[in-house]
């Protein structure tokens, strides 16, 4: 049982592996904590809005915030870039906040890099392959082609779970939300 208080809740998962899901569950279970908002180059998606989503950019402005060393991680992932802002993330823990992260594994184990007493990583794993694939086709976002790349790119990030301090098989969502919900309740 941890025995400190945890400022940021980091979720990861492969590319369709449910973290966007559980995030907005956890933020609607509770409501102290706010959801950090990544930075991207991509281009918005419908019903997304700049600035709670995500802070669109153009690849000459997130590559200014890089050089000027305000990012704590990037990644660039399928042609788009996407980074933490170490300016929101200092901003909520000098006022107090708990933030609720939904990255990709890499930026997961650089927030705990740069913050390790203050980052919890839960790591959402799905049943398998076939599962993942059938997740990303719904969502009618990408490709067959980006499907495909973004289930290779699965492999790498299951392999890193080891590096997290939880791991959550999600398989029946409302089982994975109860695992998740207890988890976070005895960090904050």
């Amino acid at each position: 049982m941890p025995n400190t208080k945890k400022k940021l809740i980091v979720l990861s998962s492969p590319s369709g592996g449910g973290k966007s899901t559980v995030a907005r569950y956890l933020l609607r279970t509770f409501p102290q904590l706010q959801f950090s908002i990544s930075a991207t180059t991509r281009p918005k998606r419908p019903r997304e809005t700049h600035g709670k989503e995500y802070y669109f950019m153009d690849i000459p402005e997130f590559f200014r915030k890089l050089q000027n060393n305000e990012m704590i991680e990037s990644e660039e992932i399928f042609g788009q870039y996407y980074g933490t802002l170490k300016t929101e993330i200092d901003k909520a823990i000098n006022q107090g906040k708990t933030l609720v992260f939904d990255v990709d594994v890499k930026g997961a184990l650089s927030l705990k890099e740069a913050y390790p007493k203050e980052s919890v990583l839960i790591f959402l794993t799905p049943a398998d392959k076939s599962a993942l694939a059938e997740r990303l086709r719904r969502r009618h976002t990408e490709t067959e082609e980006q499907v495909q790349a973004r289930l290779k790119r699965a492999e790498m990030e299951i392999s890193k779970s080891t590096e997290f301090d939880h791991v959550i098989l999600n398989d029946v969502l409302v089982d994975t939300f109860e695992e998740v919900k207890a988890i976070v309740e005895k960090y904050l």
